[in-house]
């Protein structure tokens, strides 16, 4: 996952709105977002390589999402996809979960986690976890609101799309942006310049890599939960679409 957009207790009917673009190698085997077997409270894709997921909703509100930190240091031996499949399967408070993560297990990450008490965030590059006061946070593949373009920029269409509701149109509007930033507004992660250009748009696109899916989720403050996935293939080719409501 390499944009997560997440506006906690921001809105007076929605305490928890996300939309957020799953960026992945096309050829990694993964599962479109669906109730799981083991617990068919829980709704999300999953990595069928490694067994995680990227993003998830269980039924209660519980919440979760990953994305890597581009950082270059070496991986860890544990999949980061199943930082939140084990929140999400358990009952822990965000808080005590987070606290007990083994960062030196996992690759670089941040983890978002979440009930409907409190959202708490977790990375193993940016010190302890700490849970976050209501608003509008961003995330890509460096730490919690890091200011690259394509997320200052999707932030301020996120928080705008907010007043909207409950259309949803205009966060996958945003999710489906192509732009690609200049060279001298493009962060230096460690890769190329051409995959620093490949991966500065919010919708990436190429034949081997780019964002596999699109999500948006809400939940309502009576319970009510929606979450809608947009599949994507090798050229941003649509694949098909999956709505679940409550």
């Amino acid at each position: 996952m390499c944009l997560i957009l997440v506006a906690w207790q921001a809105h007076p009917e929605y305490p928890l709105v996300v939309a957020a673009n799953r960026d992945e190698f096309y050829v990694r085997p993964s599962a479109e977002a669906d109730r799981w077997p083991e617990d068919p409270r829980i709704l999300g894709g999953r990595d069928l390589e490694a067994g995680g997921t990227w993003l998830a909703l269980r039924e209660d509100g519980r919440f979760a999402a990953v994305t890597n930190v581009r950082d270059g240091a070496a991986k860890g031996g544990r999949s980061r996809g199943h930082l939140p499949g084990d929140f999400l399967l358990g009952d822990q408070d965000p808080g005590v979960y987070a606290t007990a993560v083994d960062g030196a297990r996992y690759g670089g990450f941040n983890l978002l986690l979440a009930d409907r008490h409190s959202l708490w965030y977790c990375s193993n590059r940016d010190g302890a976890p700490r849970q976050l006061a209501p608003g509008i946070y961003g995330l890509s593949n460096h730490l919690l609101d890091t200011p690259w373009p394509k997320l200052v920029s999707a932030k301020a269409r996120f928080a705008g799309g907010l007043a909207d509701l409950p259309a949803l149109g205009g966060f996958f509007d945003l999710l489906a942006d192509p732009e690609i930033v200049p060279d001298q507004g493009l962060p230096d992660t460690g890769v190329a310049l051409e995959w620093e250009r490949l991966l500065s748009a919010v919708f990436v696109q190429s034949e081997t890599y780019g964002t596999r899916a699109s999500t948006v989720l809400t939940l309502g403050r009576n319970g009510a939960f929606r979450l809608e996935e947009r599949r994507f293939g090798a050229g941003g080719a649509a694949l098909g679409t999956r709505r679940i409501r409550s």
